[in-house]
């Protein structure tokens, strides 16, 4: 019994002290988001907090509370001075609000496009159109091919900073919807997922 005792305050010194020694590091949002702190991480070695991903809305890095629906990630690059800067890799909106944006019995266009940058970055969208009401399937199929043309083009002529910035903040989905509604009323346009690839080769 004793020897049990002596083991399990070992252990719990084995935890204490890896702890005890690791350091507190801030956490920076790049500079197309302001370069807002995210908050603080622990590490024992500042090689680990590297690759590391973190979370943030966009209505906490604009102090609107509007914007909660969105969520940005974001993986630490570099770590320099107890402050890890980051890069932005991706942003998706809340699942309960997309679904709460979906009418029975009105037409939905949704595309998934793999697009390139003015600066060399790969990056997939995921977009949906929502009409006001039911729509034939031809134009469905034209509004997913306007959704196509315009993502690309935006992203071809921006670079992922100005990119990635209309996305977010709806820009892009305005651009869209200006296309679209050539086929039909539209209701809403959302670019509600993002994902960056790859960097410049």
């Amino acid at each position: 019994m004793a020897e049990e005792k002596q083991k399990v305050a070992k252990d719990k010194k084995r935890l204490v002290k890896p702890w005890r020694e690791k350091a507190w590091y801030e956490v920076f949002a790049p500079q197309m988001f302001g370069g807002t702190k995210l908050g603080e991480s622990p590490s024992a070695d500042p090689s680990q907090l590297v690759g590391r991903v973190f979370e943030a809305t966009l209505g906490d890095l604009l102090d609107d509370i509007s914007k909660a629906n969105v969520k940005l990630y974001f993986q630490v690059k570099s770590v320099d001075d107890k402050k890890a800067q980051t890069a932005f890799i991706g942003h998706e909106m809340v699942r309960d609000y997309i679904q709460s944006q979906i009418r029975r019995r009105c037409g939905k266009a949704n595309d998934i496009a793999l697009v390139t940058t003015k600066d060399g970055y790969k990056v997939r969208l995921t977009s949906m159109v929502m009409a006001l009401r039911d729509v034939q399937s031809s134009k469905i199929h034209e509004i997913r091919k306007v959704m196509r043309v315009v993502v690309v083009a935006k992203a071809n002529e921006r670079t992922l900073e100005q990119f990635v910035q209309e996305v977010v903040l709806g820009k892009l989905s305005s651009d869209i919807y200006k296309e679209a509604k050539r086929y039909c009323p539209i209701r809403r346009v959302e670019v509600f997922k993002s994902k960056v690839l790859s960097g410049p080769a």
